[in-house]
């Protein structure tokens, strides 16, 4: 093991004993523990199904009495809900007299009860009593509101109608803000008067509520019971009682309700597990214990299987996952190297031939419209269009050569070949190479920099970061539009910026812009909105001069580039 190279508390021999000495230990400790977490969560299920049970049955009583005047009628409620709960539900008087019983025995009348029964408690919003509407008025209000709702979706915001407990029907939107809009338009979500229904109603709680408060003026109420008094806990509370006495009349007196065991007379329920529970713990005991015995022999596959997956892993050319720093983990290290080299490998190609696809594209349609304008007899075959063209094909072996070192940029041995040069002699070139693509955009082309001004750069290079500006600036500037390339040495650097009046780059999409193959409009294809390699390029041109790249940007108002390289010696030839 001390030639292998891993330390003795890493080796798998040693973990595999240490491992089967505690299995014994963790083996007690953790089927006392899931035992013990299995029996918890078992009686939290069962009480958690009991108090569901109950807040059930609560609702639904609390709805008949809502409803209802009495609880003359109630009994088949009853039956239904111990036929769902199993069970015994018995109803009884403030005064502890009978009203409904589920099963036959003895009254619970010497306990607790479960819970009161009383509408008024609240109220409870289904105790609308005198403020229920009419069939005719709620067919009228069901008519307004389907007419809001139809209003609505043809505003772009669709919703439901929605009925009340009083039968009014509302209107509510599915978004809120396109609903805000939509009801703006469409006589808001309410109906825009009283009913008489609840006109009648609301006046005789505005005359309630003024009694309680002993006010000589009127306190007006409107729908939801929402008043344009100074708010008071006074107020409040006269609002409450009085709504309560009003409502009195039409609902059922409160009740006591009582939920027990029906094997026991009605007594409450005495907790005990579920058969599916105990069940349940057994399985969690002999499962735990079935484990034990499977994990040691697990252990000892272990040393197999992953030297199984490496070579699969070998065979079908994928990387291993680094499952430790033991002996086989050293392995599937060195595998992953390889494979990462060789995936390494294969993305640089790739990008590779994506480069030269874009970069070729640019000097072959310049030296192919100047070939078609020479035949058309547009341009005169002189030593002007030769000259134009000998650039551009000097330009395409040149690119050959420096695509082929791209991939190399990316591993920071780009190699470049700084000698003096004039700016005129390349700036000038790339702007005349775009000129053509330019006029037949009809976009102005324009530059400011000193012909004469000598530094020492890389020619070709700095032409093609130049080139690649302006080929983007130019696809992305509309008609009419202006590009503009100003160039000056600044301290010891050249500053080269072209600028457009073009569609400009959104804030969130300006970070990327200088990534591979990344452009603004997904939908755009190579042919319309280029490969997306120009500005990375751009980029690591001017990292290999030691220099940088950087851009601004407005929507609708144009973009900015500015490259910065260093510029060494510099001279201004008159």
């Amino acid at each position: 093991m001390a030639g292998s190279g891993v330390p003795m508390h890493r080796s798998i021999v040693v973990r595999l004993l240490a491992t089967s000495i505690l299995v014994a230990v963790c083996a007690v400790v953790g089927t006392a523990w899931l035992a013990v977490e299995t029996t918890t969560q078992a009686i939290r299920q069962e009480q958690g199904r009991s108090l569901a049970d109950d807040r059930h049955v609560y609702d639904v009583l609390t709805g008949f009495a809502a409803t209802h005047r009495g609880w003359d009628g109630v009994a088949p409620t009853l039956d239904q809900l111990a036929q769902r709960t199993g069970q015994r539900i018995t109803l009884l008087t403030a005064d502890r007299q009978p009203i409904a019983d589920t099963h036959p025995g003895a009254w619970p009348t010497d306990r607790r009860p479960t819970a009161t029964i009383d509408p008024l408690d609240g109220p409870d919003p289904r105790a609308v009593g005198p403020y229920r509407l009419t069939r005719d008025e709620r067919a009228l209000v069901r008519k307004w509101a389907d007419g809001v709702l139809g209003c609505m979706q043809s505003h772009g915001a669709p919703g439901e109608t929605v009925e009340e407990p009083t039968g009014r029907w509302t209107v509510r939107a599915r978004s809120a803000a396109i609903g805000d809009i939509a009801a703006m338009s469409c006589g808001g979500v309410h109906y825009p008067e009283r009913i008489q229904t609840e006109a009648t109603a609301l006046s005789d709680l505005e005359r309630r509520v003024t009694r309680c408060l002993g006010s000589k003026r009127t306190v007006g109420i409107g729908p939801g019971f929402v008043t344009k008094e100074e708010p008071s806990p006074k107020l409040d509370a006269c609002i409450t009682s009085s709504r309560r006495d009003q409502l009195r009349p039409y609902v059922a007196p409160p009740a006591l309700l009582y939920v027990g065991d029906p094997a026991t007379s009605g007594e409450p329920e005495v907790f005990s597990l579920s058969g599916d529970n105990l069940a349940s713990i057994a399985w969690v005991i002999g499962a735990v214990l079935t484990l034990t015995v499977a994990f040691t022999v697990l252990m000892g596959l272990r040393l197999v299987r992953p030297l199984r997956a490496l070579t699969a892993a070998a065979g079908a050319r994928q990387p291993m996952p680094v499952a430790g720093r033991d002996e086989i983990g050293h392995l599937a290290t060195v595998l992953n190297d390889l494979a990462e080299g060789r995936d390494r490998s294969e993305r640089q190609r790739k990008a590779m031939i994506s480069d030269i696809a874009h970069e070729l594209r640019n000097p072959t349609t310049n030296i192919q419209s100047w070939l078609e304008a020479a035949e058309d007899g547009v341009t005169p075959t002189d030593s002007h269009l030769l000259t134009l063209l000998l650039n551009e094909t000097s330009q395409l072996s040149r690119i050959l050569d420096d695509l082929r070192d791209l991939a190399a940029a990316d591993a920071g041995t780009l190699r470049i070949h700084p000698e003096p040069m004039r700016l005129g002699d390349v700036l000038g070139v790339a702007v005349e190479a775009h000129r053509g693509a330019a006029e037949a955009g009809r976009i102005q082309l324009t530059t400011l920099f000193d012909p004469r001004t000598t530094v020492v750069a890389d020619p070709v290079r700095l032409r093609q970061v130049a080139g690649n500006l302006l080929s983007n600036a130019v696809r992305h500037t509309p008609p009419g539009g202006t590009v503009a390339l100003r160039a000056d040495v600044t301290g010891p650097d050249l500053l080269i910026e072209v600028s457009d009046t073009g569609t400009g780059i959104a804030p969130d999409d300006l970070p990327h812009i200088f990534d591979r193959f990344w452009r603004a409009d997904r939908s755009r294809g190579r042919n319309t909105g280029g490969s997306g390699l120009g500005l990375a390029i751009v980029r690591d041109l001017a990292g290999a001069h030691g220099g940088t790249v950087h851009a601004v940007s407005t929507l609708a108002a144009g973009t900015t580039v500015t490259v910065r390289v260093p510029a060494g010696p510099v001279s201004d030839t008159s």
